[in-house]
């Protein structure tokens, strides 16, 4: 369509993003309270068998989510796909901020998951969304961090402990395309941590591999989703507090169908699921907020 002929640079006028990000060295419930889940123990969907489904013909939804929706999206997809064997759904996770740049410039999905609804709702505003489809889907939530064997103590000390001694780097997304990268700055700006953090950190490509980072031991503490934090790999490998809200702009996080989706009913159904009932129900035992809250 003529819209994709639009530069990117153009596109990106329509956001207001961080300032870029310096880097030196190396490269609700109350404040500070930690969230129990049961998420270690995660109920999985019960998918129809192959012998059920016939999915020769079936339509296939193709999805970009941000990474902080990864194992929530992997529950909210197997659903979908067991309760509507007529159609089935593909999912890419990545940052927020790579996935605008490249829908901007013609990637083939239908559907478009973004942790800052700001870049659908530029999308929409440049026509190249599907009319009236940008949608609110959750708020989502930044926490600390640790393995459990780190020596750190989460809860007494806030965002002090990124700036704790056994803290030597610190990962978080990269603010410049991550969403959650941006929240993380500003609350380690307002919180009055960051001259200290800086020379730490390690940028990860988005938030899901920052959490990777620490969990690897690249890295001995990180800001991450408290969607991630609370997920079955993590919460069995790790502590986690979360940060203020008050210590951030709010994450709103919004999705979009495209306008060149190749099934267009079919994406729009799977919106449609992921804003209903059993979608929300998902979405909140992964922490998320529901929009208006």
């Amino acid at each position: 369509m003529p819209g994709r002929a639009r530069s990117l640079a153009a596109l990106l006028g329509i956001l207001v993003l961080a300032a870029p990000l310096s880097t030196a060295g190396h490269a609700s419930p109350e404040p500070g309270s930690t969230t129990t889940t049961a998420l270690c123990e995660p109920v999985a969907p019960t998918a129809t068998s192959p012998e059920q489904r016939d999915t020769s013909a079936a339509p296939t939804v193709t999805v970009a989510a941000a990474s902080d929706l990864r194992y929530a999206m992997d529950e909210l997809i197997a659903t979908f796909e067991s309760a509507d064997s007529g159609r089935s759904v593909q999912v890419t996770y990545g940052s927020s901020g790579n996935f605008f740049a490249q829908i901007s410039q013609g990637a083939p999905f239908d559907v478009y998951f973004s942790a800052d609804i700001e870049y659908p709702r530029a999308l929409q505003k440049a026509g190249l969304a599907a009319p009236d489809s940008t949608r609110t889907y959750a708020e989502g939530r930044i926490v600390t961090w640790v393995r459990n064997d780190s020596p750190i103590d989460l809860e007494p000390l806030g965002l002090q402990a990124l700036v704790h001694s056994a803290a030597e780097r610190v990962a978080i997304a990269n603010p410049e395309h991550a969403p959650y990268g941006r929240a993380a700055l500003s609350a380690m700006e307002a919180s009055g941590v960051w001259e200290g953090v800086q020379p730490h950190l390690v940028l990860g490509e988005n938030v899901a591999q920052a959490a990777q980072f620490v969990e690897a031991g690249a890295a001995d503490i990180g800001i991450i989703a408290l969607s991630l934090a609370i997920s079955p790999p993590l919460c069995r490998e790790g502590r986690h507090a979360l940060i203020p809200v008050d210590l951030h702009a709010p994450i709103i996080q919004g999705a979009v169908v495209l306008p060149d989706a190749a099934h267009p009913a079919a994406a729009t159904a799977f919106l449609d699921f992921v804003l209903g009932p059993q979608g929300r129900e998902v979405l909140d035992r992964y922490g998320f907020l529901p929009p208006e809250a």
